[in-house]
């Protein structure tokens, strides 16, 4: 088992940029796939990143595309999600969450453990 705690949320204005963290307890991390995942008020969880245990490749929905990027700090065994040009649909909480999937997966049943979550609120 894993424990997650995500960190870093806040607010932000529009083109601002902040980075989530995602701290793991009782494993390794590095031994997981990794997803971030965000839920807006009325809509759905919807995973945006992931990095994969297999090989350490990475995922993105189109709409984090080219501005958020997946990474691993292993010696902080920690999963860091760094977000630019934030816009204001990107308002949401924001969770981390953790499975034995070989592969990159934005598929929530793909994942075991998960976070509290964090919010990211972007407004001027």
């Amino acid at each position: 088992q894993v424990q997650l705690v995500e960190s870093g949320g806040g607010l932000v204005q529009p083109g601002g940029s902040l980075i989530l963290s995602c701290s793991a307890s009782g494993n390794t991390l590095d031994t997981y796939t990794v997803g971030w995942f965000r839920q807006a008020p009325v809509k759905e969880r919807e995973g945006i990143s992931c990095i994969s245990r297999s090989d350490g490749s990475t995922d993105y929905d189109d709409s984090v595309k080219g501005r958020f990027t997946i990474s691993r700090d292993n010696a902080k065994n920690t999963v860091v999600l760094q977000m630019n040009n934030l816009k204001p649909e990107d308002t949401a909480v924001y969770y981390c969450a953790a499975g034995s999937y070989w592969g990159k997966t934005l598929w929530r049943p793909h994942y075991d453990y998960w976070g509290q979550g964090t919010q990211v609120t972007v407004s001027s």
